[in-house]
């Protein structure tokens, strides 16, 4: 791979990876694609019933490339530009170069666009053609996709998922409204240069699908989506950047990194955008088989979660407003588990209810509702902001999770406190195992914070809210001095001794996500 000069923002290559899984995502809060795929995801559209509900695939109408095969003289660069969030395939030839630039724009979100340039390295010559190649079905095997009525010269089609998550939840609908690609572009000879823009619009709605797609159109013939897009990208950067003495590819690490964080966030000028959370794999990812199939874990809530608070306060709060909306998912999983209050699924798509393949992860991996209450913990803090508590829901969350560990844990006669048994802790190695020392440690903060909060607002704390947070074990050997993992926990123990019956799944985690889609080459 090569690097972009001297700038870490930047990353080129003569070639593309030969594992498509590993070509640059171009995304926004909303759409989603890796570049020169056939496909794209829609924020918070899944299809299938629940252990196989994945990211609905749409076929993509910006799966087009620069045919120019056999050209002699010919050299390539592919760039993927995390300060403009946009992929670009620069072709030059002896007499001309063409580059063809994707972007998901970063404001107006219902928008992908690709255009194509051609500039001729004299003023006036021959015509110039170049052949586009473009691989388009407008079928899906997660949509019942129909045609519709054509608009403003550009072609629409429309359909709702096939399956729903579980019986009775919504089945979302997808509109699209996408300019007509043509088999080549040809620069006149009498012209230097010019550029041909290609607009794809998605919203829920026929009405809004076609606002969007106006606006777009509207922006183009005012010469101005593009920019509009890096303007957007540019305020973004203005939050947030991370600029370090040191060798080129850790700064372009930390840039490559922070593109696919900064992607995901919800738009900061959108309080009413509906976020539907951050899935390890990104938006990008998430087709039935792949990255998790889409789905919302911790990751969101203690590792990604904390990067964005302390920067995009907004984007913070939008992601709370996911897991607040998912807050009748959370009530329905307690109660088949036979618990009170709310437990957050192990695996979350639309509804807030359990969509692990696998039924142990969500049955045991109880520690992801200390996680998510962790990141309300997080913006009580950081934010003092008590309309979202007292007005919009959170308050709820956070009562219903201090009253799901209260139903949770077991009273031990023999040891006087309180036990946390049949869990799987986050070393998914081991599973069944009693008084995680995280899971407990992360109950007990969960029931402290809630009480916090409730002599905030002056309402009356339960004492069982305070009897287990202070009675509820948290494991220590007072002999060696430490936090054993769990009770029974040998130390030094291989993790895969106790692990050969349980099958895991090998899956991209989101650092490797991050790592590989950082980089172009192979």
């Amino acid at each position: 791979m090569a690097d972009g000069g001297t700038d870490p923002a930047v990353f080129t290559s003569s070639t593309l990876p030969s594992d498509p899984r590993l070509l640059a995502t171009v995304t926004n809060a909303y759409l989603g694609t890796r570049v020169y795929r056939d496909i794209f995801h829609v924020n918070g559209v899944y299809n299938g019933a629940v252990g196989d509900t994945h990211r609905a695939d749409v076929p993509s109408p910006v799966n087009v490339r620069i045919n120019v095969l056999g050209e002699n003289g010919l050299t390539e660069t592919f760039t993927l530009n995390t300060r403009t969030g946009t992929f670009s395939h620069l072709v030059q030839l002896p007499g001309y170069t063409a580059t063809h630039r994707i972007y998901a724009h970063h404001s107006l979100v219902h928008l992908l666009a690709f255009s194509i340039t051609i500039k001729r390295s004299t003023t006036k010559g021959p015509p110039v053609t170049v052949q586009l190649q473009m691989q388009f079905t407008p079928q899906s095997r997660d949509l019942d996709l129909h045609k519709g009525q054509d608009f403003q010269g550009a072609q629409y089609i429309y359909g709702k998922t096939l399956i729903p998550e579980v019986d009775g939840a919504p089945q979302p609908t997808v509109h699209m409204i996408w300019t007509p690609v043509p088999q080549a572009v040809t620069l006149p000879g009498e012209e230097h240069e010019r550029t041909w823009e290609f607009l794809t619009a998605v919203a829920e709605s026929e009405e809004e699908v076609k606002r969007c797609f106006s606006e777009g159109t509207s922006l183009i013939a005012a010469g101005s989506l593009y920019s509009s897009h890096t303007q957007a990208w540019a305020a973004l950067w203005k939050g947030c950047r991370v600029d370090i003495d040191g060798p080129l590819p850790l700064r372009q690490a930390l840039y490559g990194c922070l593109y696919y964080l900064l992607s995901a966030i919800p738009p900061l000028d959108s309080p009413d955008f509906l976020f539907h959370g951050i899935s390890p794999g990104g938006l990008s990812n998430g087709t039935q088989g792949e990255d998790y199939w889409g789905h919302v874990f911790w990751d969101q809530d203690t590792w990604v979660y904390p990067n964005i608070l302390l920067f995009y306060p907004e984007a913070a709060r939008a992601i709370l407003k996911y897991r607040i909306r998912a807050l009748g998912g959370a009530l329905k999983n307690a109660r088949e588990q036979g618990y009170k209050g709310a437990k957050f699924p192990w695996e979350s798509a639309a509804t807030g209810q359990e969509v692990c393949p696998e039924e142990i992860y969500g049955t045991q991996e109880v520690h992801i509702n200390g996680d998510v209450l962790l990141a309300f913990e997080q913006y009580y803090h950081a934010t003092q902001d008590q309309k979202l508590f007292r007005e919009e829901g959170a308050w709820d969350v956070v009562g219903m999770v201090a009253q799901y560990w209260c139903s949770r844990v077991v009273w031990s006669q023999e040891e006087q406190c309180y036990h946390i048994k049949g869990v799987m802790p986050p070393d998914e190695y081991h599973y069944s195992v009693d008084n995680s020392v995280y899971t407990n440690a992360v109950a007990q903060r969960s029931l402290n914070f809630a009480a916090d909060v409730a002599r905030d607002f002056q309402i009356p704390v339960p004492e069982e809210w305070q009897e287990v947070a202070k009675k509820v074990k948290v494991p220590f050997d007072g002999a060696r001095n430490y936090h054993p993992e769990y009770d029974g926990y040998n130390p030094g123990e291989s993790e895969e001794q106790e692990g050969e019956g349980l099958h895991l799944s090998l899956h991209l985690s989101f650092e490797d996500t991050l790592q590989h889609n950082s980089n172009l080459g192979s």
